[in-house]
């Protein structure tokens, strides 16, 4: 099977490398798609059901933590795993999101076995 992962990264230049970190992991990818915050996101995602998001924390319009939020308040999309990719990992910050229900938590920057084996954690490869 082939997954459709959503990006949710305010910098171009960060979805890029994420894209490109995910190309070089070998996993199966039908179609990456991408949002420059939470709220284009949640534009995205009423047009397109994704198999996994990564979205970053700070984000203007709405951060990574109010489209988490958000996501685990929709019965649709609530069932969505979402991975934070972000430099702000407090520990604090890591047990907050862990109860908001995340899958994950990736510290930029990672190497593509990182994010290969956290998806392939998540969706069961």
């Amino acid at each position: 099977m082939a997954y459709k992962i959503l990006i949710v990264e305010d910098s171009s230049t960060a979805r890029k490398v994420i894209k490109k970190t995910i190309g070089l992991s070998g996993l199966p990818v039908a179609e990456i798609l991408q949002a420059e915050n939470g709220k284009k996101a949640l534009e995205v995602l009423n047009d397109s059901w994704v198999d996994l998001i990564l979205t970053d924390l700070n984000m203007p319009e709405m951060s990574g933590m109010e489209l988490v939020d958000h996501l685990k308040g929709d019965e649709f999309l609530n069932s969505i795993p979402v991975v934070i990719v972000s430099t702000e990992g407090s520990q604090e910050r890591i047990d907050q999101l862990n109860q908001k229900g995340i899958c994950g938590f990736l510290r930029k920057p990672f190497q593509p076995e990182q994010i290969k084996e956290i998806i392939n954690n998540i969706l069961g490869e």
